[in-house]
């Protein structure tokens, strides 16, 4: 019988060394969801977003092939329940988006920047952490609960798409998982490669082949290597490595949170450092290397208390709008979307339409400043 804490260390490492590609992949080639939206918004510039929907697309194909291979049961993850928390997703994917824009990207793009000496994002995990651990378990906890989960709508299927389009066609959602999965990979897939321009952007073909071949990976590290039939403490099946006890892949909210909580009670013989929290560290340490390897590395602080004070807002704003939606840019926005969840998809929107919004509020606050 394999051995718990063997396969708990080995998910653990792993998330790990798959986090320090990430860091690597997303600092070089400027992955970023904030900047993606900026990028259009702005300047009209597709190719980040672009970048993201290539993420996205590989994501999603990887990631429904395991799991019809039978490598990975999506089922079990987060993602996937049959309760639709619909005013969850939207409310904190909107205050999530509103968050990223005010601290200058979203967690993930924060622990990048953070690799490559920016304090400031140092700041804004700090304050993300804590109101993510807050809401999870603490003073808004209640306010989550009874204000935004007790609106939810049942489902008598799980909420993923092929699920979803089985239940309303009569069929086996596992015969339609694959005509789902083709027509958003090869839809998103198309929409990206058709851009000339895009095409020869190798960097940027890097970032969104990368880090969706990435989110599949975490998938299989914690959904296939992570799975234990029969645990020999419960005698039950089990996830093991994971905050969740389930299968997972990146995502930057929660993890931040637990890895505060582990720091604060690192002698405590029950903490252990998990997938999540072992890919924060990845990821800066990821990041890190690349500024270094790049020479970019420099130390960068706040230079005007109004924008200390926009970083604080948007990493609070952040900590409580990832958990209530139930992940972030890269955990929802990939991860999530990943399973085909249809929460996933609702909480995409809504964090798209927060950045875009805050965005255009920013911009008129500062023309009626300069006028």
């Amino acid at each position: 019988m394999e051995d718990p804490d063997s396969i708990a260390v080995l998910v653990a490492g792993g998330g790990f060394l798959l986090a320090f590609l990430f860091g690597w992949i997303a600092s070089r080639s400027h992955f970023c969801t904030m900047g993606a939206v900026s990028d259009v918004i702005n300047i009209g510039d597709w190719s980040r977003m672009r970048m993201w929907l290539l993420a996205i697309a590989v994501a999603v194909l990887l990631t429904n092939l395991m799991a019809l291979a039978g490598w990975v049961d999506l089922s079990k993850s987060l993602y996937t329940g049959s309760r639709l928390l619909w005013l969850s997703h939207l409310t904190g994917g909107l205050l999530f988006g509103i968050g990223m824009t005010l601290a200058s990207g979203c967690g993930a793009r924060n622990l990048v920047r953070l690799g490559g000496g920016n304090l400031k994002s140092l700041v804004v995990l700090i304050c993300l952490g804590i109101a993510a651990y807050m809401t999870m378990k603490g003073l808004f906890a209640p306010l989550r609960v009874m204000f935004l989960e007790r609106h939810a709508w049942q489902l008598s299927t799980d909420q993923t798409l092929p699920a979803l389009l089985a239940s309303s066609w009569g069929i086996s959602a596992e015969r339609i998982r694959l005509s789902v999965t083709l027509l958003v990979a090869c839809g998103l897939g198309w929409f990206v490669l058709r851009d000339q321009t895009f095409r020869q952007q190798g960097a940027y073909l890097m970032g969104g082949i990368g880090i969706g071949t990435l989110i599949a990976a975490g998938w299989y590290l914690t959904g296939h290597l992570g799975y234990l039939p029969e645990d020999p403490n419960t005698l039950e099946e089990a996830y093991l490595g994971t905050n969740t006890r389930r299968p997972e892949s990146f995502t930057f909210v929660g993890p931040v949170a637990y890895g505060l909580e582990l720091l604060m009670l690192w002698t405590d013989a029950s903490m252990k450092v998990t997938f999540g929290v072992a890919a924060v560290a990845g990821v800066i340490a990821g990041a890190w290397a690349q500024a270094l390897r790049s020479r970019q590395f420099r130390w960068e602080g706040f230079v005007h208390p109004a924008d200390m004070r926009n970083h604080i807002a948007g990493g609070v704003l952040m900590g409580f709008g990832g958990v209530c939606a139930l992940g972030c840019t890269i955990g929802q926005g990939i991860t999530g979307v990943s399973t085909l969840a249809l929460g996933s998809f609702m909480t995409l929107g809504a964090l798209i339409a927060g950045s875009a919004l805050t965005m255009k509020w920013l911009y008129w606050r500062m023309q009626r400043e300069a006028a």
